[in-house]
C-alpha cells in the first residue's frame, strides 16, 4: 500500500503541469473523493509551486497526502528539504487560527519523531496554513521542543516561504534527509482508543501496530488464536486460549482484532453465523471504547454525506463490543429457575433450539478481557440471589457456577464447536470477589474436561494463579503450552519497553529497580515531588497537541482533597467524559482536577501522569503497611491475619500495580508531604495526614533514584 498520494522531487514537480499531479492524486485516492477535498487539492498545488519555485534545491523532496495511520489521517503536504522534515497542514479558505487545528499539526510532526524511523533525529517543523489568513507570517513563539520538533508555525499561503527560510536560518547546517524518507520502517504504538478507531473502520491494524517486538508481536498472537478457532470448526472442538502479557502489550488489542477478523473475515459484510464478540467487565473501558468508535464512525459518515444517527452507530459497535454482565445477563434469560440440584438447563420455552448450534445462541468465539477479573462463585451466587441482573431483575436462587464456569457452559451448549480466548493480566485483580484465572481452570478440569487448552507457559509463573497452574493442570490431558500466547513488550510505554518490570522491581523491593530506572529515565522519564502544584505544572510542561495528561490515585486513597483534587465520580459516563472531551473541557483529563482510580483506568492510558500516593500504601523498612480510612478521623491499619484481609492487600497493592503503568510517555508520582503543623495546644492540626505517613515512601522511591523536581 502507498504511503502517499503522490511524491517527487521539487525540478519534477515543478515541471509537471498542475493538472497532471491532481489526476494522480485523485487517481491514488482510496474510494471516491469528496468535492470539497478535490478542490482543497488544487488549491494546495498552486500554492506549493509558488513556494517551491522559491527554494533553490532542485533535489528537494514534496510529498503529498503522507499516511500517518496510527492517527487514520494523512499529512497535507511534507517538504523534505536542507535536511529539515517540514509538515504542512492546509485550511484552505479559513482565516482564522483554530487551536483545534494547530493541534492536529502538531499531532503529525509528534508521529513521525515518536515512530517514523527516517525522522527521529531531524529537526521537524510542523505548519498550519489558513490560506486566507493574514499575509503576515506568525508563529506562537519561535520556539524548538527538546527533542527538536518546533512549535508550530502559522500562516497565510503568501507566508510560507518566509516561514521555511525562518527555520532555515535557525538549523542552517543539517545533515540531508534520508534518501528512502517515504518508506522508513515505521512502528507506531497506538493508544487502544485509537486503534480500536482503525480497527473498526479498515478490519485490520497491521499497519497500526508495532512489528520489531522481540519476542512474540501482536500479529504472531493474532495469528496463532485464528488458527485456533478454525481448528476447532474444522473438527467440530470446544477450545480456550489463555493469553497473558505485561501491562500495556496489547491484550485489548489482540482481542478487539480477533472479534473484528473472525466477524468480517476480510469481507466488508459481517459473515453470518461466524461472529466473535468481546467481553470485558470493566465498565468504564467498554463505554469508553464503545463511545469513541460510535462517535468517529458517525463523523466518518457524515463526511462522507451519509447518513447515520450516533444512536445507530452505538448500536452497530456493540454488537462486537460488550460489557459481560450484560451478556451473562442474555444467557440467564433462558435457563430453568429456580435451578435444580446444582445443574443448569436451557428451557425450552424460553430459547429456541437452532438447527446447528443446540439452545446455545451466543457466538462461535467470545473473548473475555482482563479474566482474571471474573466473579467468584459466591459474589455471582449472592449477586443473582438478590436479583441484581443488568436486564429484568431476575433473581437466581442457588446458583450453581463462579462466573468463567457459567462462560465456558453458555459457549459449550452449542452443538457445534466454539472457543473462548481469555486475555489474562498478571497481578492485576483489583477488586474483592475476583476470582483470579485459577477458576478458569478449575472449572475446566472439574466440568469441562474436553475443552481443548492452548495456555501461555508464563501463566505458570507466581503472578497468575499463585503459581499453582502446573498443579492445576497437571491431570489434564488436553494442554497445549505455546510462547505465541505471551506478549512480552511493552506498546503503551513506547519509550520505555521495560516499565513493566522496573514498577514490579518497585513494589517487590528488588534490588535492580534502580539500575532498571536508570535504564529508562532518558526515554521515559518519571519524577518525584512532595507538591501537586509542581507536579501539574511538570505535566504541562510535557503534553503537547491532543496529547493526554491525568492524575490517578487508588480507590482506598482518601486525604487528597487538601491537595486540591477530586476523585472522578463513579459511572461509566463520567469516564468517557474524563478520556475523550477536548482538553478546553473541565471534565476532561486534563484539567487535572479529578483523579480517577484503577477501577476506571485499567485497560486504558493517558500519555503522561500523576500518580497521587496517598497515605493508603506505606514504606516501612522495605515493607508495605497497608491502611484503609474511617471516613471521619483515622487511618486503620490491614494486618494480614485472616484469608480476606490477604485478599485486600493484594488488591491494594495491584492497584498501585496499574497505576504505575498507566502513562505511554512518562509520570511524575506526588507523595505529598503531609501536614507538619500543631495548633497552639501543641496538636497537629490534621492527624490523618501526618509526615510520617508518607516519608518512608518519599524515602524509598528516592533512594531508587528517582530524579526531584
Amino acid at each position: 500500500m502507498a504511503r502517499c498520494l503522490y511524491n517527487s522531487d521539487f525540478a519534477t514537480f515543478l515541471d509537471t503541469d498542475s493538472d497532471s499531479i491532481y489526476r494522480i492524486l485523485d487517481d491514488n485516492y482510496h474510494g471516491e473523493a469528496l468535492t470539497t477535498t478535490r478542490d482543497a487539492w488544487k488549491a494546495e498545488i498552486e500554492i506549493m509551486k509558488n513556494v517551491v519555485s522559491s527554494l533553490c534545491d532542485a533535489n528537494g523532496q514534496i510529498v503529498f497526502e503522507y499516511d500517518i495511520p496510527r492517527l487514520g489521517k494523512r499529512i497535507d503536504v511534507v517538504l523534505l528539504y536542507c535536511g529539515i522534515v517540514f509538515c504542512l497542514e492546509f485550511k484552505v479558505g479559513e482565516s482564522k487560527i483554530l487551536e483545534s487545528n494547530i493541534d492536529q499539526v502538531l499531532d503529525y510532526a509528534l508521529d513521525l519523531k515518536n515512530f517514523h524511523k527516517f525522522s527521529e533525529d531531524k529537526v521537524i517543523a510542523p505548519i498550519l496554513v489558513a490560506t486566507n489568513y493574514s499575509n503576515r507570517s506568525t508563529s506562537i513563539q519561535m520556539s524548538v521542543y527538546d527533542d527538536m520538533v518546533i512549535n508550530p508555525l502559522v500562516t497565510g499561503k503568501a507566508g510560507i516561504s518566509v516561514l521555511i527560510e525562518n527555520v532555515l536560518n535557525k538549523f542552517p547546517s543539517e545533515l540531508p534527509v534520508h534518501n528512502d524518507w517515504i518508506i522508513s520502517p515505521y512502528a507506531p504504538t497506538p493508544t487502544i482508543v485509537e486503534a480500536a478507531k482503525t480497527l473498526y473502520e479498515s478490519h485490520s491494524v497491521e499497519n497500526i501496530t508495532r512489528h520489531e517486538a522481540d519476542k512474540v508481536s501482536t500479529d504472531t498472537t493474532i495469528k496463532y488464536i485464528l488458527d485456533v478457532i478454525q481448528r476447532s470448526k474444522t473438527n467440530g472442538e470446544k477450545s480456550i486460549c489463555f493469553v497473558t502479557g505485561v501491562p500495556g502489550a496489547g491484550k485489548t488489542l489482540v482481542g478487539l482484532d480477533v472479534a473484528v477478523k473472525q466477524t468480517y473475515q476480510g469481507n466488508d459484510a459481517p459473515v453470518e453465523d461466524e461472529g466473535a464478540v468481546y467481553l470485558s467487565g470493566n465498565g468504564p473501558l467498554v463505554a469508553v471504547l464503545t463511545e469513541a468508535l460510535a462517535k468517529d464512525n458517525h463523523q466518518k459518515c457524515r463526511d462522507r454525506n451519509e447518513k447515520k444517527n450516533l444512536s445507530d452507530s452505538r448500536r452497530e459497535v456493540g454488537k462486537f463490543i460488550q460489557i459481560i454482565h450484560r451478556y451473562r445477563d442474555n444467557m440467564l434469560a433462558k435457563i430453568k429457575n429456580p435451578v435444580e440440584n446444582g445443574v443448569l438447563e436451557i428451557d425450552p420455552e424460553k430459547a429456541v433450539k437452532l438447527a446447528e448450534s443446540g439452545y446455545g445462541e451466543v457466538e462461535h468465539v467470545a473473548i473475555f478481557d482482563e479474566a482474571q477479573r471474573s466473579w467468584t462463585h459466591k459474589r455471582l451466587a449472592d449477586y443473582l440471589k438478590r436479583g441484581g441482573t443488568y436486564g429484568n431483575k431476575l433473581k437466581v436462587p442457588n446458583f450453581p457456577l463462579s462466573e468463567a464456569a457459567f462462560l465456558i457452559w453458555s459457549l459449550d451448549q452449542r452443538e457445534d464447536w466454539a472457543t473462548i480466548v481469555c486475555l489474562v493480566g498478571g497481578g492485576q485483580e483489583i477488586n474483592t470477589g475476583e476470582a483470579g484465572i485459577s477458576e478458569w481452570i478449575n472449572a475446566l478440569n472439574d466440568k469441562f474436561p474436553h475443552w481443548k487448552v492452548y495456555i501461555s507457559p508464563k501463566l505458570t509463573e507466581p503472578e497468575y494463579a499463585e503459581g499453582k497452574v502446573n498443579e492445576l493442570l497437571a491431570k489434564n490431558e488436553n494442554v497445549t503450552y505455546s510462547e505465541n500466547l505471551h506478549l512480552g513488550v511493552s506498546l503503551r510505554s513506547f519509550r520505555a519497553e521495560k516499565l513493566s518490570a522496573f514498577v514490579h522491581s518497585l513494589l517487590t523491593f528488588n534490588p535492580d529497580a534502580a539500575e532498571l530506572y536508570n535504564e529508562i529515565k532518558d526515554r521515559y522519564p518519571i519524577v518525584l515531588t512532595r507538591d501537586m502544584v509542581t507536579a501539574k505544572r511538570w505535566l504541562h510542561g510535557k503534553v503537547r497537541g491532543t496529547e493526554r495528561t491525568g492524575v490517578l490515585v487508588t480507590k482506598e486513597a482518601a486525604r487528597f482533597k487538601p491537595l486540591g483534587i477530586h476523585i472522578l465520580p463513579s459511572g461509566d459516563e463520567n469516564a468517557v467524559h474524563w478520556f475523550l472531551e477536548d482538553k478546553i473541557d473541565t471534565r476532561a483529563s486534563n484539567y487535572l482536577e479529578d483523579a480517577a482510580t484503577e477501577i476506571q483506568v485499567q485497560g486504558l492510558e493517558l500519555d503522561y501522569t500523576c500518580v497521587l500516593w496517598d497515605a493508603d500504601m506505606r514504606c516501612d523498612n522495605e515493607k508495605w503497611r497497608y491502611y484503609t480510612f474511617n471516613g471521619k478521623t483515622a487511618w486503620n491499619e490491614k494486618i494480614p491475619d485472616t484469608e480476606n484481609k490477604q485478599e485486600q492487600i493484594k488488591y491494594m497493592l495491584n492497584a498501585y500495580r496499574v497505576l504505575l503503568t498507566r502513562a505511554r510517555a512518562g509520570m511524575v508520582i506526588c507523595v505529598p508531604a503531609g501536614n507538619p503543623n500543631k495548633n497552639p495546644s501543641g496538636f497537629w492540626e490534621d492527624s490523618t495526614r501526618l509526615p510520617k505517613f508518607y516519608d518512608g515512601t518519599y524515602e524509598y522511591l528516592k533512594k531508587i533514584g528517582i530524579e526531584e523536581i
